[in-house]
């Protein structure tokens, strides 16, 4: 009997654990949704709006913003921060803009700090703007779950495509360009074929509640 309940509990717990995965999965922002707005603080001590990380050099709207959310900490990041400098050196000469984005509180990981952040951009020379979302809000409008978690916004900033940069962290086994390819067909006018991926990475860290 003890065993049964014990099992019992135990599926409980798991279902009770999908559903909250679920719903977590849910309150992603929803394709074909504007992206929101933020004003956050970028690693050379200016606030940047979404209207100026989706821009290109010359000042026009870019035809393709990579919005990603990332950190200096977790594994995942620093195994696709180099993919992603090489994108965004791919896609220099096209109208495409990159901004990478720190969901993470400090309090809970020091590395993930805006000092730590301008250490790391400076020593990695990111060619984008590195943003501190210290309230979290950012994130939370997003949807961000883990870190990197990657959202597509076309000409109008509208959502085109959101999950993961590809299917593997290692390079060499990956198989399909999800990032990449999305980020093709919009500058060819195309639909995207898969237009959503699961994200995978170290979870985003959410500020304690006091």
């Amino acid at each position: 009997m003890r065993s049964n309940r014990g099992l019992a509990v135990r599926v409980l717990a798991a279902v009770a654990a999908t559903s909250l995965a679920t719903a977590a999965l849910a309150d992603e922002l929803a394709l074909g949704s504007k992206g929101p707005d933020f004003k956050l603080l970028n690693v050379d001590g200016k606030e940047w709006t979404l209207a100026q990380a989706a821009s290109v050099k010359d000042g026009k709207p870019a035809d393709a913003t990579v919005i990603v959310f990332t950190c200096n900490a977790c594994p995942f990041a620093k195994a696709y921060e180099p993919v992603l400098l090489d994108m965004a050196k791919e896609y220099s000469d096209k109208s495409v803009a990159f901004v990478f984005i720190n969901p993470n509180d400090p309090q809970v990981v020091p590395a993930d700090s805006y000092e730590k952040m301008q250490e790391r951009a400076k020593e990695k020379s990111y060619p984008f703007p590195y943003l501190f979302d210290a309230t979290q809000e950012t994130a939370k409008a997003y949807g961000a779950l883990v870190t990197p978690h990657v959202y597509l916004l076309d000409k109008d900033r509208v959502l085109r495509y959101r999950g993961r940069v590809n299917d593997n962290k290692d390079q060499a086994a990956v198989k399909s360009n999800d990032l990449a390819n999305a980020i093709d067909a919009i500058l060819v006018g195309k639909p995207i074929e898969t237009a959503e991926t699961k994200a995978f990475g170290c979870s985003v860290k959410w500020r304690k509640a006091s």
